[in-house]
This record gives structure tokens, C-alpha cells and sequence, in this order.
């Protein structure tokens, strides 16, 4: 049994700073794939930034530059600091994790509930 927990997120003036984390607990024998996704009202769910077993980061154009991904693979956490945040970038956004939970298991995908981020102008 695997849970995904976020954490972090609120409202805050454009031109700020935001930090969500997240963490994965339970049975995990392997994290194959890392990634923050968001959904603005009324919009389909977008990829934020993903982070690829052996450590390659990808970002949507839309946040380069202002978003950084970190993890911490000893806390099985996920974080995504958030600068120059726009009102563009309010939605909620989830974390999303590629797990497995033993050596021969097959992989099984993971989402957190999600956490409101809102940007006021």
C-alpha cells in the first residue's frame, strides 16, 4: 500500500515564491518517475515538471526558468519551488508518482489529492 501526500501551496501576490512538497510512503521498492501536474479551472490537466529515474528534469515551457523540481530520494519527496509566480499559474496542482512496491511487481501510478495555489495580481 503506497500513499502520496501534499503538502504547502495558498495564495500569494504575483511576483512571489510558493514551495509545495510531497511524499510517498508505504511499500516502495522503487521510484521510477517524479512529476508535478496542474489543473486551472475549466482546463485540462497540464505537466508542470517531471523527473526521470537517473535524474533528468523536464519543465513546460510555461514555467522555465521559474519553477525548480528537487527531490529527496532518501524521504521519497518531491518538491517544486515556485518563483515569479503569475496569476496564470493558480490552479491545483498534484504530485504524481511511478512505484514500485517490490522487485517483481509491475509499476502502478500515483497522485496526491492536490493543493490549491492562487495568484492574485
Amino acid at each position: 500500500q503506497v500513499q502520496v501526500a501534499e503538502s504547502g501551496g495558498g495564495l500569494v501576490q504575483a511576483g512571489g515564491t510558493l514551495r509545495v512538497s510531497c511524499v510517498a510512503s508505504g511499500t516502495i521498492f522503487s521510484i521510477d518517475a517524479m512529476a508535478w501536474y496542474r489543473q486551472a479551472p475549466g482546463k485540462q490537466r497540464e505537466l508542470v515538471a517531471q523527473s526521470i529515474s537517473g535524474g533528468s528534469t523536464n519543465y513546460a515551457d510555461s514555467v522555465k526558468g521559474r519553477f525548480t523540481l528537487s527531490r529527496d530520494y532518501a524521504k521519497n519527496t518531491l518538491y517544486l519551488e515556485m518563483n515569479s509566480l503569475k496569476p496564470e499559474d493558480t490552479a491545483v496542482y498534484y504530485c504524481y508518482y511511478t512505484i514500485r512496491s517490490d522487485r517483481l511487481s509491475p509499476r502502478y501510478d500515483y497522485w496526491g489529492q492536490g493543493t490549491q495555489v492562487t495568484v492574485s495580481s
